[in-house]
Formats: structure tokens, C-alpha cells, sequence
């Protein structure tokens, strides 16, 4: 299969494999980005639409929490933010939030007020950061938003049982409505864990093989990130009485927004700061991922792609790859980058931020909400971590 690029022959790089200037939107939060993420009063009111959705889903993520048994319930706190590892009171990083802020808008795109979707934002959270808990387990990582990981603190023990208690949680927080709208959106949401789950599984199994296609790849992230803010993006409007047409197309703009997402936070994983992403160095390539911007890569042809193929392969048979310096990642990720896997990837996040938009153009919604959900979109396609 051949990748068609804009880019060709070997990238002009700094001293981590990037651009000297890079002028990618998909990356850089500059003013070259469109609507809110381009920076201004739009940026800050998109930064407000997210401190709306942790402010006003927090408190009732906290009371869900604080049903959990010891010590789960102080471990659950610990990866919230809410504490550090002493169990001393803390203002951690909780993450962007974006998920929150989708269930709200979507309350008040069905005409409800915000905070009918809060049990829904609330779910989908618990969710998300179940799949955080045990992803970062299976994958080996150490650090999120810049703290030891659960696992590398309380032990792997722990860290799947905090993460099955979260999951449980967030069918509960949504079926204790009682109502007719809390079965529909439980539905939805059990749908949306499962294909999460089925991600997670491909991209492991991914890990393993020397080749992955684009169409492989791009199902495999679809399951993983874009069927939870699907979901995230048409649980409010349930709630909210919305018809299933109405949370299909709300799906759908979810759904593209996920890849979109995912496409980005593939580039963060390759070339991301690590101050920003919380990370470390050449995150995804350490993990041996199978990333857009590899597998596109691998799939454009030509002298990049071969030596990167090769070198790929000898790193699956390797034993001492945690070994590896900073300069043979740095290689790595130039070989992608010449061989096209990052504009091609930054180009996709594009793509699917543009399909994410049209679904909303047959969703009947205030034009307030509108503009809102497409400010959204922007600031998750320019970001740095």
C-alpha cells in the first residue's frame, strides 16, 4: 500500500527528531489553528467550556468514589489528583476534561439544561479513567499528568482492582436515575467500554507484528479513543430525552472528533514534549506501538520506509531494547517523519476533525451549543499534550 505525502526526502530536524519549524497545526497550539484552539478569547472560552465540565462533574465523581472500600477509595484519589502518595490533600492535574464537557454540551443540544447530563459525564469519566489505570499496567508507563502511575505506587494489584471498581461504578452512577433514558444511555455506554476494550486488545496484539495497515490501525483507534467520546458527545442528549437519530449523529461528530484526538495524541507520543505530555521521551516508540504515524510510514515506500521496516523488525527479535540510547529513538523517529508518517498523520487529524463537523450540520441544536461543540473540536486537534 502506498501513503501519498507532502513530504519528501529527509526532514530539516532539531535535536529530538523535530522540524527546526514545524508549522503543524495538528501540534502546535499557535494562531495558524482555526476557531477556539487558534488562541484569544476563543481559547480561553473553550478552557472555560472544560472547567465547566470538571466543575460541575467533580463533586459528583468524588461522592461515587468515596463508596469504594478501603483502600481503593484513597488509591482511586490518589490517580484523581485528589491526593498525593502520602494521602496529603492535592491539586494534581485531573486530565482536559474534554469528555465532561462533551456529556454537558450534549444535554443542552437536546434542549435539556447542563445539568442533566452530569450523571453522564460522570460515567463516561469513570470509564475513561479505567482504561487509563489499566493501560498504563499493560503498556508499562510510569508517569501521567506528570506523577508515578498507580500501578508504580500501590502495585499492579491495586491498579486493576480500582480500575474494575471504576468501571462498575459508572454503570451505577447512571442506573440509580431509575429512569427510561438512564437504560438507553447505560446501553450506549456498555457498547462504547466494550469496543474501548476491543481496542485495547488490538493495539496489544499490534505490538507483536512487524506490519500493521493504515485501515488496521485507524479500527483499532477507532474502538479505542473514538467510541467513548461518541459516547460522551449523545449520553447527555439521552438523558435529555433526545431520540436515537439525534445521538447517532451526535455519535458520529464523536466518533471522527476520536480519531481526530487519537491522531494527535499519536504525534504527542512520537514528538511531544515530555514537560507538556507528562511522558517520557519517544513514549510510543519505547512501547513498540503501533501508531498512525508508523504504520503510515511503513506504508509509503522508499529508502526511509526500508531502513525504518528493518530496523522495526530487528527491535521486535531484540532483548536489550529498553537499553536503547536517546539517539537510536531519535533515528527511529526521524526515519518517520522522512518517510511521511507525521504529515500524513497530522493531515489525518484534519480530515477527521472536518467529517466530525459535518455530522453536525443534521443535528438540530441551538447554534450556541453548535459553535461550542466546534471549539471543542478545534482545541482537541491543536494541543501540546
Amino acid at each position: 500500500m502506498s501513503i501519498t505525502t507532502s513530504t519528501t526526502g529527509t526532514a530539516s530536524t532539531g535535536t529530538r527528531g523535530e522540524p527546526v519549524n514545524p508549522g503543524n497545526p495538528a501540534v502546535e497550539n499557535t494562531d495558524a489553528g482555526t476557531g477556539a484552539a487558534g488562541g484569544g478569547a476563543g481559547n480561553a472560552d473553550t478552557l472555560a467550556l472544560l472547567e465547566r465540565g470538571r466543575d460541575l462533574s467533580t463533586p459528583v465523581l468524588r461522592a461515587a468514589v468515596s463508596r469504594l472500600a478501603a483502600p481503593m477509595d484513597t488509591v482511586a484519589a490518589y490517580h484523581f489528583g485528589w491526593i498525593d502518595a502520602q494521602g496529603n490533600p492535592a491539586d494534581g492535574d485531573g486530565g482536559k476534561a474534554v469528555r465532561p464537557a462533551l456529556a454537558l454540551l450534549s444535554a443542552e443540544a437536546a434542549g435539556a439544561a447542563a445539568e442533566v447530563g452530569i450523571p453522564g459525564a460522570v460515567a463516561v469519566e469513570l470509564v475513561h479513567n479505567f482504561s487509563l489505570l489499566h493501560d498504563d499496567l499493560m503498556d508499562g508507563d510510569e508517569q501521567r499528568r506528570h506523577r508515578d502511575t498507580v500501578w508504580k505506587v500501590h502495585g499492579p494489584a491495586l491498579a486493576i482492582l480500582v480500575g474494575d471498581a471504576l468501571f462498575a461504578l459508572a454503570n451505577e452512577v447512571l442506573l440509580e436515575l431509575g429512569t427510561v433514558e438512564a437504560g438507553r444511555a447505560t446501553r450506549r455506554l456498555t457498547t462504547a467500554s466494550r469496543k474501548l476494550i476491543d481496542g485495547q486488545a488490538q493495539d496489544i496484539s499490534y505490538e507483536h507484528r512487524e506490519r500493521v495497515s493504515v485501515e488496521e490501525c485507524l479500527e483499532m483507534e477507532g474502538n479505542k479513543t473514538g467510541a467513548l467520546l461518541a459516547c460522551s458527545v449523545s449520553i447527555g442528549a439521552v438523558l435529555g430525552g433526545a431520540d436515537d437519530r439525534t445521538a447517532d449523529k451526535l455519535e458520529e461528530y464523536g466518533y471522527h472528533l476520536g480519531l481526530a484526538f487519537q491522531a494527535v495524541d499519536d504525534l504527542l507520543g512520537i514528538w511531544g514534549d515530555p514537560e507538556s505530555t507528562g511522558k517520557q521521551t519517544w513514549s510510543d516508540l519505547r512501547q513498540r506501538k503501533k501508531s498512525l504515524p508508523v504504520v503510515a510510514a511503513l506504508a509509503a515506500g522508499g529508502p526511509a520506509c526500508e531502513e525504518l521496516a528493518r530496523l522495526l523488525a530487528a527491535d521486535a527479535k531484540s532483548n536489550d531494547f529498553e537499553n536503547f540510547s536517546e539517539e537510536e529513538f531519535a533515528h527511529r523517529a526521524a526515519l518517520i517523519e522522512a518517510a511521511g508518517g507525521r504529515q500524513w498523520t497530522a493531515d489525518e487529524a484534519r480530515r477527521q476533525h472536518a467529517i466530525a463537523i459535518r455530522a453536525l450540520d443534521e443535528v438540530d441544536m441551538p447554534q450556541r451549543v453548535r459553535e461550542q461543540l466546534v471549539a471543542l473540536a478545534d482545541f482537541v486537534v491543536v494541543r501540546k499534550r
